[in-house]
């Protein structure tokens, strides 16, 4: 996810997460556990947490990144939600029956969810949603880019060539949902969990019409929490338990109180005061704060890299000038200096203990190995192979990046090693709020650009998938057609054969650093300092990167 579109991970997921949001690595609790359950205890169930910035929208269909997809992850529910282990649990949907051939899901819906407006969730909830995702008028990025050659007609009809209601998902009844896929997805199960698979109430939706999820009083939840005191601009909002969600009797937090946060040492002395209870470290933090007993650090499966926008600027349309870049900056330093919170250099797309080799051979990045590395002297010959086949000595690019602290000190390293590395190269940084990268990013009003992605399913598919041509993620003009048929030979002839397919995601990546189509920068972690009264807390590998749902205030001494 965009964290971004990272994102996008997200958002990414974006460099603002590390005060926010991080992309969970494996399910964890933060803190002890207390000898009483927290109720038990009369501890008031508020939690106070940071944002790295303004939701830029809770509007399911057009969602991209992690900060919405965290708030709809807290206030809505699909068919399922992640629980402890990334493992599915029950949401809407009961249970569901799968046909021999893979291509049919049958779910089963609960009878007692409600909205929270009292109207019941029904199968329509979900095929109306659905449909709305991958309708064009729509101009939703995510439902192509998560239905296209899964669900059955998704992409003939984001192209525009079949009507929406040849989407294959039909609801039996009020409580039964039917959905055909295009192809078998063994992730299916999991997927449904995701925001762009969240059922709508098509009535609410219709009424609102342009207002609809733009503040509090124009959404619906049908999720553990509402969101409250909310406008798409605003800095400060609040969670409140949703009494009337179906499983309200599990959720023991009351109230999560959020403040958007950009600088690192504000957050850091919010946290001294007591007024927040957890914040992000920056790298001059972390070794000020890494023998406190409230430090801890996270792993995380989101990557970042640069985007090299080929559409916009003639240089970057070079494969040699994108080479050159790919290998000018010290990723080692990046990650031990200016992070300095676990983070590890990245040398392909697809991150480390995420995605084992089906036939056992080790994890997916061991085995694809390192594809694009730190070298001066590699560097400095394609640039120079690049400028002579553009017939020229110099080049400027501009750089868009974040504008969070954490942010603005990234751009201007790799801005600097680029400069230094690469004779006659001028970078112009352009360091923007969140909200506007993701719409230059999406208009490809851009050059280079600083992004990350974190998973949306379990699957390398959700990494290498973002540079098929014409992609919704793709977003910078990159195109090779062997890739693409690659990639379409995992979600068709190859998709039953689990390890043909990994074997299709190996070779596509190597083809992708062959291009120099992205320059691979860093695997996230984060470092923070966490209140040991937090308990139960999930941190989920794709989709919402918290989970809130289990979460209890213990008392600490």
């Amino acid at each position: 996810m965009k964290r971004k579109f990272t994102w996008l991970l997200s958002l990414t997921l974006i460099l603002s997460v590390f005060l926010a949001a991080c992309s969970g690595g494996d399910s964890s609790s933060e803190g002890s556990d207390s000898e009483k359950p927290a109720e038990e205890e009369n501890v008031e169930q508020v939690l106070n947490l940071i944002n790295g910035d303004a939701i830029p929208s809770m509007d399911p269909s057009m969602a991209t990144d992690e900060y919405g997809f965290q708030f709809l992850g807290a206030t809505m529910e699909g068919l399922y939600r992640l629980g402890e282990d990334a493992k599915t649990t029950p949401g809407i949907a009961e249970s569901h029956e799968v046909s021999e051939d893979g291509l049919t899901w049958t779910f089963k819906l609960r009878e007692d969810a409600k909205w929270s407006n009292g109207d019941p969730v029904t199968a329509n909830d979900f095929v109306y949603a659905w449909q709305r995702a991958v309708n064009p008028d729509t101009g939703s990025e995510y439902g192509p880019y998560m239905m296209g050659g899964v669900i059955k007609n998704a992409t003939e009809i984001s192209k525009g060539e079949k009507k929406v209601e040849e989407l294959g998902v039909k609801a039996d009844g009020d409580y039964t949902l039917v959905v055909e896929l295009a192809n078998p997805t063994p992730y299916f199960e999991s997927l449904t969990s995701f925001g762009t698979f969240l059922p709508l109430n098509q009535k609410f939706v219709e009424e609102k019409g342009d207002a609809f999820a733009t503040s509090s009083e124009n959404l619906l939840a049908n999720g553990p929490f509402t969101l409250e005191n909310w406008e798409s601009t605003s800095q400060k909002w609040n969670l409140a338990k949703n009494d009337t969600y179906w499983d309200a009797d599990t959720v023991k937090l009351e109230t999560i109180n959020y403040v958007v946060v950009k600088d690192a040492q504000t957050a850091v002395d919010l946290y001294e005061k007591g007024e927040v209870d957890r914040s992000g470290l920056s790298s001059d933090l972390v070794d000020q704060y890494s023998s406190d007993e409230d430090y801890t650090v996270k792993a995380d499966n989101s990557v970042f890299y640069l985007k090299m926008n080929q559409t916009r600027n003639e240089a970057l349309a070079n494969t040699n000038i994108r080479a050159a870049i790919s290998r000018a900056f010290d990723k080692e330093a990046l990650v031990n200096t200016i992070l300095n919170n676990g983070s590890l250099a990245a040398n392909g797309l697809v991150p480390a203990d995420f995605a084992p080799m089906p036939d056992g051979s080790g994890d997916f990045r061991e085995v694809s190995g390192d594809l694009v590395t730190y070298d001066t002297a590699a560097a400095k010959e394609f640039w120079e192979k690049g400028l002579e086949e553009l017939g020229t000595d110099s080049v400027e690019i501009e750089f868009l990046g974040g504008d969070t602290d954490v942010s603005k000190t990234m751009n201007e390293y790799l801005a600097n090693q680029l400069q230094t590395n690469l004779p006659g190269l001028k970078v112009t940084l352009k360091q923007v709020p969140f909200e506007q990268r993701l719409d230059l990013d999406t208009n490809q009003d851009y050059d280079l650009q600083l992004a990350g992605w974190g998973p949306d399913y379990l699957d390398p598919y959700t990494f290498l998938s973002l540079w098929i041509t014409d992609g919704g993620n793709n977003k910078m003009g990159y195109s090779n057609p062997e890739y693409d048929k690659l990639l379409e030979e995992t979600t068709t002839t190859l998709a039953t054969d689990n390890e043909a397919r990994y074997q299709n995601f190996l070779e596509a990546e190597k083809i992708l650093f062959e291009d120099a189509a992205i320059a691979p920068v860093y695997q996230t972690a984060g470092a923070f300092l966490s209140s040991p009264k937090i308990q139960g807390l999930i941190e989920n590998p794709f989709g919402p990167t918290y989970e809130y749902k289990w979460v209890t205030i213990g008392a600490t001494e």
